[in-house]
């Protein structure tokens, strides 16, 4: 079964699908929508399409380890996409966007172009931290 990461993001939420044996990162894309009901409506319809059995949602923490406002809006995301009877696991991803621009950087990406790159990005980094920690 496969694994679906989300990078929550007011405009754009970036999302990252595993392989069907649930071991690398595979499929990229980015949802356009503010309206988190909407959303989770999506992300379930993607979800169902792909055979995901699991979604693993950023949480955006401080550096000190502290939630704010960020980290409350996706514990409402997984409340809704759990209502819709999805497995929602939580993971800590701090840096991670941080790490999406420095890596498209790195390849020549001109960041303010690619918006919707960098939530795909961190989505995908997102998905191998969790695919690294179950293996």
């Amino acid at each position: 079964m496969r694994i679906m990461a989300i990078d929550y993001g007011d405009a754009r939420t970036g999302i990252a699908v595993s392989d069907p044996l649930g071991m690398l990162a595979g499929e990229t894309f980015v949802i356009a929508q503010w309206d988190p009901e909407v959303l989770a409506d999506q992300i379930a319809a993607e979800a169902a399409s792909r055979d995901v059995a699991t979604l693993v949602l950023g949480l955006p923490r401080n550096m000190d380890g502290t939630e704010g406002p960020r980290a409350e809006k996706s514990r409402a995301l997984k409340a809704l996409l759990e209502q819709r009877g999805m497995t929602v696991v939580l993971w800590d991803e701090r840096r991670t966007t941080v790490d999406a621009h420095r890596i498209l950087r790195e390849n020549g990406k001109k960041e303010k172009k690619h918006k919707a790159a960098v939530d795909a990005v961190a989505a995908a980094l997102i998905l191998e931290g969790y695919l690294g920690s179950v293996r």
